[in-house]
């Protein structure tokens, strides 16, 4: 792949999310955000990675947040949000909206996006399950978009992996999820220095 530890400065990802990214209840460093870029640098890339997590966001707060964080001049972005939209019912059409305007502006901006997909808890039913999963799934297929199904794959429902409350990551979720998603977000990356080049 093209290498990120040529650039003339690091590249600046940026991790708009809600408390999945924010490292809810977790000591500092032990965040999404630290653990990647901690992960990004034993692999020999440099990259900054900008925390814009908020716990309790949605996507219409992740939306809200664009012109702040685009202050930040990220190169690329990671958007983790969903989950909270989830919680509380939201219609799958409305959580879709938010999610394509959070695209359109990144895409407008020139930014390459890694979309992080998520899944409604099963008490909301299997009808509004397959309907916001399908929203992600629609997102996907958008030009430039990379794609992660769900965020939290193999940690979700794993005891060991999350705190008391079963529905935050602990330190080893986290890193958990960095592992994973790893791959997807160097795919990311070679497509940023594509991109500067």
């Amino acid at each position: 792949m093209v290498s990120i530890a040529m650039s003339k400065e690091p590249l600046r990802l940026l991790a708009l999310g809600d408390s999945l990214t924010a490292g809810y209840r977790l000591s500092d460093g032990q965040g999404f955000p630290a653990r990647l870029e901690a992960a990004l640098a034993a692999r020999g890339h440099r990259v900054t990675v900008i925390d814009a997590g908020v716990s309790g966001d949605t996507s219409a707060g992740g939306k809200a947040r664009l012109d702040w964080v685009m202050g930040d001049r990220p190169h690329a972005a990671i958007v983790e949000l969903g989950a909270n939209d989830a919680l509380r019912g939201v219609d799958p059409a409305v959580t879709e909206r938010n999610l394509a305007a959070i695209l359109d502006r990144f895409a407008a901006e020139g930014v390459p996006v890694l979309l992080a997909g998520m899944l409604a808890p099963p008490n909301l039913g299997r009808e509004y399950g397959q309907a916001f999963k399908a929203v992600f799934e629609r997102l996907a297929k958008r030009d430039g978009v990379i794609f992660y199904p769900f965020f939290l794959e193999g940690v979700a429902t794993r005891p060991e992996l999350n705190l008391d409350d079963g529905m935050h990551p602990n330190a080893r979720g986290v890193q958990t999820i960095v592992d994973r998603i790893l791959p997807h977000v160097e795919r990311l990356l070679e497509r940023t220095a594509e991109g500067r080049g």
